[in-house]
């Protein structure tokens, strides 16, 4: 199991509630989390696959900022 670790724009929990389908669509089983009092509102993922690039472009396409860190 890897943990994947990306900056976000999600700010509040209307918007977590807004991307949590498409979090768990994607990540299986469903294994996320944000930290909105981090100064990047950090998302936190654990995978077993490559689903990164994944994350980001369905991240993008909802309006937010989704950027992986090293």
């Amino acid at each position: 199991m890897e943990v994947l670790v990306f900056k976000t724009s999600v700010d509040t929990e209307q918007h977590i509630e807004q991307l949590a389908p498409v979090l768990n669509s994607l990540i299986q089983p469903p294994s996320w989390n944000f930290d909105l009092e981090d100064v990047d509102r950090i998302l936190r993922v654990e995978s077993d696959q490559d689903i990164a690039n994944n994350l980001v472009l369905a991240l993008t396409e909802k309006g937010f900022l989704c950027v992986e860190l090293a």
